[in-house]
């Protein structure tokens, strides 16, 4: 009996040591390309030659996000892709919550068939899309201007739409029935009830809109080549393009792109767990 006790706990000891080793290389497969980054957007171009790569920098510099922003006026990109997330963000979560509440919670004909052939969308692949949306916006004039960026994407997603349904429809019926007997309207019940028991989704459905506008390049690209409604994406593949051996630069302007997600991610990971936590639960 003493041995099987030793041998189930020599076993689950193992079994600990081989999960945490398997976590530890995922972490460190996530983390080393970013810190990559970082290290050597602070090198010098002589530097990343004479030490190469993946050695450590022998001097840190801020010349190159200097460069980005006296050199190749780095702001511009930086204060579009802001505003294109900024209507994104602001279109989709007005558009999404009205909508998703509608069908969680209002009668009207054919409400169901109208849900699923909207969701439905969800399996159309987006590069499906791209042509006639890229001939709509010509014919429309909307090319290489700002409203042709955000004009296809802004009114509500599929997904948006499904994953607040969901939830909605979870909130128990009888507080919406109490709240109607003092005197709560439909707005007052969304915004003062619906809303704030539904704020950890809110935030990851947030932060999943401003990560993937954010790092938007394929419509971007296609319907504004123009310089001055360039995204960071958009231009940083073109100094990529046209500065294919300054990996220094490159580096820079990948880095300034990537931060500011991380610091809204480690703003809201709480928030994030939690909503998890209840999307698992229910």
């Amino acid at each position: 009996m003493a041995t099987k006790r030793r041998y189930r706990k020599k076993n689950s000891i193992l079994a600990t040591a081989l999960t945490y080793a398997v976590l530890i290389a995922g972490a460190l497969i996530t983390v080393l390309p970013l810190v990559f980054s970082i290290t050597t957007s602070m090198r010098t171009e002589r530097d990343l030659v004479q030490r190469g790569a993946l050695s450590l920098p022998h001097e840190l510099t801020f010349d190159n996000y200097v460069r980005l922003f006296t050199e190749h006026d780095f702001i511009v990109p930086l204060a579009v892709t802001l505003q294109v997330v900024l209507v994104m963000v602001v279109g989709q979560f007005f558009s999404s919550i009205l909508a998703a509440y509608a069908f969680a919670r209002l009668e009207f004909p054919g409400r169901q068939i109208l849900f699923w052939a909207y969701i439905s969308t969800m399996m159309i692949p987006a590069i499906v899309t791209m042509i006639p949306l890229f001939t709509m916006m010509s014919q429309w004039g909307m090319r290489n201007t700002f409203a042709g960026i955000v004009a296809p994407f802004m009114l509500g997603s599929p997904y948006a739409i499904f994953l607040l349904r969901q939830n909605f429809m979870a909130l128990p019926q009888e507080i919406l029935d109490a709240a109607e007997l003092d005197g709560a309207g439909f707005w007052r019940q969304l915004w003062s009830i619906v809303l704030p028991m539904n704020r950890p989704i809110l935030v990851t459905l947030l932060l999943i809109t401003v990560v993937s506008q954010w790092n938007n390049f394929l419509w971007p690209s296609i319907v504004s080549p123009r310089k001055e409604w360039n995204v960071l994406t958009v231009a940083t593949a073109g100094l990529q393009t046209q500065y294919a051996a300054n990996w220094t630069l490159v580096m820079a302007a990948t880095t300034l792109s990537i931060l500011p997600l991380l610091i809204l991610f480690i703003a809201f990971n709480k928030q994030i767990v939690r909503s998890i936590g209840i999307s698992s639960l229910k």
